[in-house]
C-alpha cells in the first residue's frame, strides 16, 4: 500500500468511531440538561451515580477492546473461523465481566450514604445507580459484536447503531423523565430507564447486524461449534484487563484532579469542569484514531509485513497530530468565547480561559498518547504500556499537579500543569515503547 492509501484507510476506520463518541458526549450533555431541569437534588444524584458508575464501566469497556487484536491478526493472517471462534469466546469472557461489573455496582449501591453526600442525593442516587448498572450487560454485548466487526475494518454500522440509540435515549428521557404521552413521571429513575432501553435495543441491532450480512457469512461458519480453546481466554484476559486498567488509570487521575481543584473553590472546580468538557471532546474523537491504528497495526503483524506496519502506525499519528492541532488552535481562538455557553460567571469563565491556554499545549501530547497506545494494542502489547500509564498520570501527573497547584499554591492552573506533564511523558514513554516493540518485530518478521 502506498503512503495515500495508509492515510485514506486510517481516515475511513477513524471517523466513524470518532462520530460515535461524540454522539455519545452529547447524550450525556442532554441527560444533564434534562435531569436539571428537575432542580439540584435529581441533578446531583445523577451526576454521584456516574461518577460511581464510571470506573467498572470504563474497565468493562476496556476488557471489551481486548478481542480487537487478536480478530485483526486473525484478518490478517486470512483465518475468517478463527475469527469467529474469538467472538465465541469473547462472548463468555465479556459477559462474565458485564455479571461481575453490575455485582459491584449492586454492592456498592448500598453504600451511597457513606460516602458524605447530602442524604436526599443519595437516597435518589441509589435507584438510579442500580439501573444504569444493569445496562453494562446489553452494552458489553453491543461492544462484543460492534469489536467484532471493527477488528475485521467494518466501523461504520457501529456508528449507526450507537447515533441511532442515542437519539433514542434522548427521546425516552424527555418521555420517562418529564411524564409526557400519558407516560409516568420518573424523574431521574426515568433517565436511567431510557439509558438501559436505549442499550438492548443497540446490542440486539448490532447483534443482528453481524449475524445477517453477509460480510462475515465465512468468519461465524459453525462458529458455535468450534472447541473452546483456553489459549483463547488465555489471550484476551491479557489483552483485556490491562486495557481496562489503562481506562482507570486515566478516569481516576481527571477525577482526583477535579476533587483537587474543588478544594480550591466552587469557581475553581466550575472552570475545571468547563475547561475538562471542552478538552475531552478532542480527546474523544482522537480515540477513534487510536481505535483505527489498533486495527491497522493488528492487521499488518497477521499478514507479517513490517514496511506497512510502519506506514500504517506513522500515518495514524500524523493525522492524530493534525487534529490535535485544529482543536488546540480553535481552543486558543475560542477560549473566551466558550465557557459563555456555560455560565455567566466573569471570574468562573475567565479561569476556564485560563485552563484552555493550558489545554492547547497538551493537544498533541494527549493524542499521541492515544493513538500510540491504540498501536500497541494492536501488537497486543499492553503490560508496559499499562505501567507507563499508572505512572505518568498518578505519580507525574496528579503528583505534579498537587506539587503546583497545591504546594506551590499556583491554583487549578497549577494542577492542569501537573495534567499536562503527565500527558507529555505518557507521550514521550509509550513512543519509546512502540520504537522498541517495532525494532523487534522487524528483527522476528526478517528472520
Amino acid at each position: 500500500m502506498t503512503t495515500a492509501q495508509h492515510y485514506k484507510k486510517s481516515i475511513e476506520l477513524a471517523w466513524p468511531v470518532m462520530l460515535g463518541q461524540f454522539g455519545h458526549v452529547l447524550v450525556g450533555l442532554a441527560d444533564s440538561i434534562m435531569v436539571g431541569q428537575l432542580g439540584t437534588v435529581p441533578l446531583a444524584a445523577g451526576a454521584l451515580g456516574n461518577a460511581i458508575f464510571a470506573i467498572p464501566l470504563v474497565f468493562g469497556i476496556g476488557m471489551a477492546f481486548g478481542m480487537t487484536p487478536p480478530i485483526a491478526n486473525a484478518d490478517g493472517e486470512n483465518k475468517p473461523e478463527r475469527a469467529g471462534n474469538i467472538l465465541k469466546h469473547a462472548l463468555v469472557t465479556n459477559m462474565c465481566t458485564a455479571l461481575l461489573v453490575f455485582a459491584s455496582i449492586y454492592f456498592v449501591s448500598h453504600f451511597t450514604h457513606t460516602l458524605g453526600q447530602d442524604g436526599e442525593v443519595s437516597a435518589m442516587a441509589t435507584p438510579y445507580l442500580m439501573i444504569i448498572g444493569s445496562s453494562i450487560i446489553p452494552l458489553m454485548f453491543f461492544l462484543t459484536f460492534k469489536q467484532f466487526a471493527e477488528g475485521l475494518s467494518d466501523t461504520r454500522f457501529a456508528m449507526v447503531a450507537s447515533l441511532g440509540a442515542n437519539l433514542i435515549n434522548i427521546g425516552l428521557n424527555y418521555l420517562f423523565v418529564f411524564g409526557k404521552f400519558g407516560f409516568p413521571a420518573l424523574g431521574l429513575e426515568g433517565a436511567g430507564y431510557a439509558t438501559l432501553i436505549a442499550r438492548i435495543l443497540m446490542a440486539v441491532i448490532m447483534c443482528i447486524y453481524v449475524f445477517k450480512h453477509t460480510k462475515f457469512k465465512l468468519h461465524l461458519k459453525d462458529w458455535i461449534n468450534k472447541a473452546w480453546d483456553k489459549s483463547i481466554f488465555k489471550k484476551l484476559l491479557d489483552l483485556g484487563v490491562p486495557s481496562g486498567l489503562q481506562y482507570i488509570f486515566e478516569v481516576s487521575c481527571f477525577a482526583m484532579a477535579a476533587i483537587m481543584v474543588g478544594q480550591m473553590g466552587a469557581n475553581a472546580l466550575a472552570a475545571h469542569q468547563i475547561a475538562i468538557s471542552l478538552a475531552s471532546l478532542s480527546y474523544m474523537a482522537a480515540s477513534g484514531l487510536g481505535a483505527a491504528a489498533t486495527v491497522r497495526v493488528g492487521n499488518q503483524i497477521g499478514k507479517r509485513d513490517i514496511e506497512n506496519l510502519k506506514r500504517a502506525s506513522y500515518t495514524n499519528f500524523i493525522l492524530t497530530l493534525i487534529f490535535m492541532a485544529f482543536c488546540g488552535l480553535v481552543f486558543l481562538i475560542g477560549k473566551d468565547f466558550f465557557p459563555q455557553f456555560y455560565t455567566s460567571d466573569l471570574e468562573v469563565q475567565s479561569i476556564a480561559a485560563s485552563l484552555l491556554i493550558i489545554a492547547v499545549f497538551f493537544q498533541l501530547s494527549d493524542g499521541l498518547q492515544v493513538a500510540v497506545l491504540g498501536a500497541l494494542r494492536g501488537m497486543s502489547d499492553v503490560k508496559i504500556p499499562t505501567i507507563i500509564t499508572l505512572v505518568s498520570y498518578w505519580a507525574i501527573g496528579i503528583g505534579g499537579g498537587w506539587f503546583m497547584g497545591v504546594y506551590l499554591n499556583w491554583g487549578p492552573k497549577g494542577v492542569w500543569y501537573g495534567l499536562a506533564l503527565g500527558l507529555t511523558a505518557s507521550a514521550l514513554l509509550l513512543y519509546w515503547r512502540f520504537q522498541r516493540k517495532l525494532t523487534q518485530l522487524t528483527y522476528e518478521f526478517r528472520k
